[in-house]
């Protein structure tokens, strides 16, 4: 069961990449083409706040894919010392510890986005952006990967305590550790 939830969550997961991924090539050409109009005295103007919005979007609606796909980086030393018993509790340790880290960073966002709100709050630059409709949704991929990595962590304490421990490593393992497996 666990797995297949993993399973689903990690196709879930590469919509969402590809959806950010394809607002990223967007955005490069847009760039691109403010590059190019630059090179006969035009500009589009504000590139450098759109491709700054796309970066904080891509980032926190990205990190779910991440997660999913062992691709955050990690320090092993300690780690890699234990058998798999030992690892996986370690897995499971770094699971919580990201999960509480996470909820927090989306608790916290909610006021930011809040006061934009309430206030009517625009950039201080030439576009004059409305903030919140820059940070919905970047508040909505916090929120996202808080759910992520919440539902991940509970699929791997629940093989930890099944003691189904390779299965717990392949969830939520270290990436370079699962190659060296196969």
């Amino acid at each position: 069961m666990e797995r297949k939830m993993i399973d689903s969550l990690r196709a879930l997961n590469r919509g969402v990449a590809l959806i950010v991924g394809f607002g990223l090539l967007l955005c490069a050409g847009f760039v691109l083409t403010d590059i190019i109009l630059r090179q006969t005295g035009t500009s589009l103007g504000g590139t450098e706040e759109i491709a700054g919005y796309a970066m904080a979007l891509a980032t926190s609606w990205g990190m779910s894919y991440t997660l999913l796909e062992l691709g955050h980086v990690r320090i092993d030393l300690v780690r890699t010392r234990f058998q798999s018993f030992g690892r996986a509790l370690f897995d499971v340790f770094s699971m919580i510890v990201m999960s509480g880290v996470i909820i927090t960073i989306a608790i916290k966002a909610w006021p930011v986005v809040e006061r934009s709100l309430t206030n009517g709050s625009r950039a201080n630059t030439p576009l004059e952006t409305p903030l919140a409709l820059v940070q919905l949704p970047w508040f909505a991929g916090w929120v996202w990967f808080a759910v992520m990595s919440s539902l991940t962590t509970l699929a791997a304490l629940s093989l930890l305590l099944k003691r189904r421990h390779a299965e717990t490593e392949a969830i939520v393992g270290a990436f370079a550790e699962q190659e060296s497996l196969q």
